[in-house]
């Protein structure tokens, strides 16, 4: 595991780096364009790095179901009615060694060119994170693209039982698969498949419905969930082996980490066995798993086995009601105390692909308004912390692109193209002319956010002590709209004050006797706070007799260097 504080970019290149507006709903690759690993640029990757990442995750690499026709490329032709929208999800894989034909320019050698933006994103000083989905594959998984000697999944499944421990594939013998969509959608269906297997979801019918992953199929990792979930790992799964033989496909192309998709839908004994195996390797392979099970945290963290774990159940969910103003600020510190002991091994975040953003209409209409939650995500631990391209410039998700619809989210099924990213693409020169004041505002914001916590030992590597308990019965802390706590490294100390309220909050902060003893930091009872993150403005003198008070604005806050004379 890494030691410095990690920041990741995670971005789609398909919507990233698309600089075609027209945008028609539910329009095909050539109305709407489709961004390329080589629209990302030498000079983008030098951006993002001044800014302060040091991890981009390119989403939607590995090839995945659309119904753009590659055939004349020998990839095989899809089935509409098992791919949702046009370009399809990136985590209906239907090939796991190769990458998405939709990203190339030149379609024969897409692998030489995403080898290329590895190259390019390793000359600009960072680390580059794709997706593992272990879970499911595509209905229509065919590879075109492995390995001498490489098997498909399936390739020796008995589908005549519903489990053997050695099948890829749960079965459902006897049935066909009935997909259970709209007419329009099953209007000159093609696709057969019979007997039917097991959807990614977990959902055990020949019938799946359109609120099921109907698009994916259930990988078989050696547990009978139809009898008790009894579990057969020996001798070990067929599955098993198939799929450390696609990691180490992707380690042995210099990426430097997995963001694991749905990884506790995957037996935990699997990331035991598997994830060691790549280390002795590669070492400094970073595994992150996308998890929402709060009891299975320390189990998937045991003996170092993943890296980090999201943290959606826990800060990013509290956060956003905060925000919302529909829970009081001081529930923050409930929700960190209930990861205390691993909170430094947590991703936290305000945006993903799978969430809303925080511009849009279903969570705070204003990207300005997300400033308090990001100064506590990015700030409260030593351990990383992800922004999703367009959250610094407000991008707020809420076009009607054709399958994702309104829905607050940046779609990652259709072929689009993002308001502000197309903007600040600005036709491949990646500069701020297009951008509006309040957008190019919000992006300084970030960039001084992050490089501020990625500088400041206090926050990168340092210590955190809780202000809140201290300031509960303190008439001039509205403990219901602020949250307030201390970072240290050795002895320099921070100040950390975010105002969750809609108005401008002018507040004193008591720091306990036991905080500066707790954190090794002599109190000499006078002294002087600098704001980091807004250096125009004035320092704060402040004695025993005098104590600080500090003005806040609306939905921000404020990183304090607590100086002692």
């Amino acid at each position: 595991m890494l030691d410095n504080k990690l920041f990741i970019y995670q971005l789609l290149p398909r919507i990233f780096g698309n600089s075609v507006s027209r945008n028609i709903c539910n329009g095909t690759i050539e109305e709407n364009g489709c961004g390329k690993f080589n629209d990302i640029t030498d000079d983008l990757l030098t951006k993002l790095k001044e800014s302060g990442y040091t991890h981009i995750w390119y989403i939607g690499v590995l090839a995945h179901a659309s119904t753009t026709d590659y055939t004349a490329y020998g990839i095989p032709k899809e089935f509409p009615e098992i791919v949702k929208g046009r370009a399809g999800s990136p985590y209906a894989v239907r090939d796991f060694y190769d990458v998405d034909p939709d990203l190339a320019m030149d379609i024969p050698n897409r692998m030489l060119e995403f080898e290329g933006l590895i190259k390019r994103t390793h000359d600009a000083g960072l680390k580059v994170i794709i997706d593992n989905v272990p879970n499911h594959v595509a209905r229509n998984y065919q590879t075109v693209n492995k390995p001498e000697g490489t098997e498909d999944f399936g390739a020796r499944d008995d589908s005549s039982i519903a489990f053997s421990p050695q099948n890829n594939f749960y079965y459902i013998p006897g049935q066909p698969l009935e997909l259970q969509l709209s007419p329009d959608k099953m209007i000159n269906a093609a696709y057969h498949e019979y007997p039917a297997r097991v959807t990614g979801n977990d959902c055990f019918t020949s019938a799946p419905t359109q609120f099921d992953w109907y698009e994916t199929v259930k990988l078989n990792y050696g547990v009978d969930y139809m009898d008790g979930n009894r579990s057969y790992f020996t001798p070990i799964p067929d599955t098993w082996i198939k799929m450390k033989e696609i990691l180490l496909f992707w380690a042995e192309k210099e990426i430097d980490g997995f963001r694991c998709d749905m990884a506790e839908m995957v037996p935990l004994k699997f990331w035991q066995w598997v994830i060691p195996r790549i280390k002795i390797r590669f070492p400094e392979m970073v595994f992150l798993a996308e998890i929402y099970n709060p009891s299975a945290y320390r189990d998937f963290l045991s003996n170092n086995i993943f890296d980090y774990l999201y943290d959606k159940v826990g800060l990013y969910d509290v956060l956003r009601d905060v925000a919302c103003g529909y829970r009081p600020s001081s529930d923050i510190t409930f929700t960190l105390n209930n990861v205390g002991d691993i909170q430094h091994r947590m991703l936290n975040f305000m945006e993903n692909h799978d969430e809303q953003r925080i511009a849009s209409d279903y969570f705070l209409k204003d990207g300005d308004k997300g400033k308090a939650a990001m100064i506590v995500t990015s700030s409260i631990n030593t351990n990383p912390v992800m922004i999703y391209a367009g959250q610094e410039l407000g991008e707020n998700g809420m076009d009607e692109e054709g399958f994702s619809g309104k829905n607050g989210r940046t779609t990652i099924y259709d072929y689009w193209s993002a308001d502000t990213l197309h903007r600040w693409n600005n036709h491949g020169k990646w500069n701020n002319k297009r951008l509006t004041k309040k957008e190019k505002e919000l992006r300084c914001f970030y960039n001084r956010l992050i490089r501020v916590c990625k500088e400041e030992a206090s926050v990168s590597s340092g210590k955190f002590y809780d202000l809140m308990p201290a300031n509960y019965e303190n008439s001039e802390f509205d403990s219901t709209r602020l949250f307030a706590f201390l970072r240290s490294h050795e002895d320099e100390l921070l100040l950390v004050v975010a105002n969750f309220d809609h108005e401008m909050n002018e507040c004193t902060v008591h720091i306990p006797p036991h905080a500066f003893s707790f954190l090794n930091i002599e109190d000499t009872g006078e002294g002087k706070l600098t704001p980091l993150l807004k250096k125009e403005e004035d320092e704060l003198l402040f004695t025993y007799d005098y104590p600080f008070r500090i003005k806040l604005d609306p939905h921000s806050g404020e990183i304090y260097k607590i100086s002692f004379l």
